[in-house]
């Protein structure tokens, strides 16, 4: 099996992402390429002819705008030609230069394997985010286990299994742009891993960096449910998600801009209604997270 990672970049960090691009190209005993999508930029700009940059198994799209997360990771997929496709982050690495053969063997082992989401370890030794965990019981991140999610920066699919999950949804610009290809992904009849033995390292950052957390955090979500649920779900499924969210957040500075992001999540089109079969629906519900949460 060939593997291609493909790392998203808006070229604000080139020092991480070299060291990306590095920890990708010293896999060992595994056939790699990594392809570098520039979200509205020349990924390598100047630095094409300087390692790991100038390595033939390196290829660049330089796309005109930012397009998003989920776009700017299909458009390199499409550039990509590995059976096996892992995401990740510019500013994420992995320590083993044995992963790829790991995750090849793993993959070949079992056909009905469509992604493993790996195991995100903070560099300077934290705990690590619960969030990185793609379960309801996160505490233990050194177990793996059957997951219905995965991590869009740390993962590895099946190239069979992300066609027939129909890609990543490039409306959704940020967030739970991973879920809505997993929750297809698992009705095509795959499975879903985190592989606690699967690690890419990863500084700790939190979301709420960013401006739009709030409001795209809802307006996806509701989406996620108008295109994956059967309507009983996503009712139940919403509405779980409205008490989470108040009882969790409080703060009118957060609770603002995410009932905006849920009001325009039902007022905007949500894409292709895609509704999952009740039969992957318990599937879910016997893995340990049924879709109504």
């Amino acid at each position: 099996m060939k593997l291609s990672v493909v790392v998203l970049t808006m070229g604000n960090r080139p020092e991480e992402l070299a060291r990306a691009v590095r920890s990708a190209l010293d896999q060992e005993h595994v056939d790699i390429e990594v392809v570098l999508v520039g979200n509205g930029v020349d990924p390598v700009a100047d630095r094409g002819a300087e390692p790991p940059f100038d390595d033939a198994r390196v290829k660049t799209v330089a796309l005109p705008k930012n397009v998003g997360i989920p776009a700017g990771r299909n458009r390199g997929v499409e550039a990509s030609s590995g059976d096996i496709v892992l995401f990740l982050d510019d500013d994420g690495w992995y320590r083993s230069t044995r992963l790829g053969t790991y995750l090849r063997d793993r993959f070949s082992a079992d056909p009905e394997l469509g992604v493993v989401s790996f195991r995100v370890r903070d560099p300077e030794g934290g705990p690590g985010e619960r969030r990185h965990v793609p379960r309801l019981r996160a505490g233990d991140p050194e177990r793996s286990s059957a997951v219905t999610t995965f991590l869009g920066g740390a993962c590895a699919m099946r190239r069979a299994a992300y066609d027939l999950g129909g890609g990543l949804p490039e409306d959704f610009f940020y967030a739970h742009e991973e879920t809505d290809l997993a929750w297809q992904i698992l009705n095509a009849g795959y499975h879903i891993a985190y592989d606690a033995s699967a690690v890419m390292y990863h500084p700790a950052v939190l979301p709420t960096r960013h401006d739009m957390f709030y409001r795209y955090n809802a307006r996806n979500r509701v989406w996620l449910a108008r295109r994956n649920l059967p309507w009983l779900l996503a009712l139940t499924y919403l509405t779980v998600w409205v008490g989470m969210t108040v009882l969790r957040e409080r703060s009118p500075k957060a609770l603002k801009p995410w009932f905006k992001g849920f009001a325009e999540g039902w007022r905007k089109p949500a894409g292709p209604r895609r509704p999952i079969t009740w039969r992957t629906a318990w599937r879910m519900t016997r893995t340990g997270r049924p879709p109504v949460i």
